[in-house]
């Protein structure tokens, strides 16, 4: 435990040492990296808590309703 709390304070203090002199600056490459890290975060969530699940049903369904429909009608090239 000790050890991840050190690592987490090493990290953190280097992300302050890295960032802190950008801010004062006032430079745009902050808020980029706020921005990119923000989306990654809500893609992945919105992915695995909404949509990840349900797609794969979704897919699993219309394969199994499509393989009936080549049973009933076959599988041919034109409608």
């Amino acid at each position: 435990m000790a050890t991840i709390q050190s690592r987490l304070s090493s990290m953190l203090e280097s992300t302050a040492g890295y960032y802190r002199p950008l801010f004062r600056s006032g430079s745009a490459k902050p808020l980029w990296h706020i921005m990119i890290a923000t989306s990654v975060i809500m893609y992945t969530q919105n992915y695995i808590f909404n949509k990840g699940v349900h797609i794969q049903a979704a897919r699993k369904e219309q394969k199994v309703a499509l393989e009936e429909y080549y049973e009933k009608h076959g599988k041919s090239g034109h409608h």
